[in-house]
């Protein structure tokens, strides 16, 4: 046994500040993410930021996907989709400080990704100094200024493009994709094509059309796969071969069709992609 008080266990106990909001939010596909120019954790880890479904609000009415399983998303840099099956509906963001004089609360911003609207800042009180707005990126919109067959918006890299049948991404570079378009200039055309993104297990985002941005930018919100396929007569000349490579070392691939989304089983975040359009046996590439 230990003798002296010097032997004896220590037992830290910090004390936190938290504050707890509930946001009333309609049916649709919300992000919310924080606001730029936050600090990171400090070696306690906080500041930080829970998100979860409010109390009593069914389990099937309101998902919520985060890096983390347990709807961490720290101090800085990241990102929580929410999706409102049956709205309104009530989703809990609790905020998290050590209680350290000056430590700044953690400071959001809310965006409906489906109509790329923003949430209505009356839909819910946020910790005092965060701010409910809009943002640039959507789940669909055109790509300004892209000039390549594909462009893919890549963490902490921007937006790089490349031809059909190139790599687009790195592979094994474990940098996510947090979205990506499509809009070829040779024989299968832009209007050919539609495409969607991954966004959860069984959660697939709206179909976007060629040309169309699927996904985010800037919000550190990786997808989770992706889906492409081709309609109209390009569908009965060409068939889309797509193969795809994960931040946990997954390849899938290449598999034609376009039938099934790809994605890890893991549901790890897709770090790279090919895709090409291959004829179909018989009908030449005219």
């Amino acid at each position: 046994m230990p003798e002296t008080d010097t032997e004896q266990p220590r037992h830290r106990v910090v004390d936190l500040k938290a504050g707890a909001h509930v946001m009333t939010l309609d049916a649709g596909v919300f992000c919310v993410f924080h606001a730029p120019g936050q600090v990171e954790a400090g070696p306690s880890g906080l500041p930080g930021v829970r998100i979860s479904r409010a109390p009593g609000v069914p389990e099937d009415a309101v998902e919520v996907v985060t890096f983390a399983a347990d709807g961490w998303m720290g101090a800085a840099n990241s990102a929580a989709l929410v999706r409102v099956r049956r709205g309104p509906a009530g989703v809990m963001v609790t905020t998290y400080q050590d209680g350290q004089a000056g430590s700044e609360t953690p400071r959001l911003q809310v965006i409906s990704l489906i109509s790329g609207v923003p949430a209505d800042p009356a839909a819910g009180a946020m910790a005092e100094g965060n701010r409910v707005g809009g943002s640039k990126a959507s789940v669909s919109g055109a790509v300004g200024g892209a000039t390549r067959d594909v462009v893919a918006h890549i963490q902490r890299r921007g937006d790089v493009g490349g031809a059909l049948g190139e790599w687009i991404g790195q592979v094994d570079s474990k940098r996510w994709i947090e979205g990506f378009a499509v809009r070829p200039e040779g024989p299968v055309r832009a209007k050919d094509i539609e495409y969607q993104a991954v966004l959860g297990r069984g959660w697939l985002s709206p179909w976007s059309e060629g040309g169309q941005f699927c996904g985010s930018r800037g919000m550190s919100l990786p997808i989770l796969g992706l889906r492409v396929r081709l309609k109209g007569e390009a569908a009965h000349k060409w068939t889309v071969r797509l193969a795809a490579s994960f931040t946990d070392g997954t390849k899938v691939g290449p598999i034609e069709g376009g039938a099934e989304a790809l994605q890890a089983e893991s549901l790890a975040p897709l770090e790279g992609f090919q895709l090409e359009f291959v004829p179909v046996k018989g009908q030449g590439k005219n």
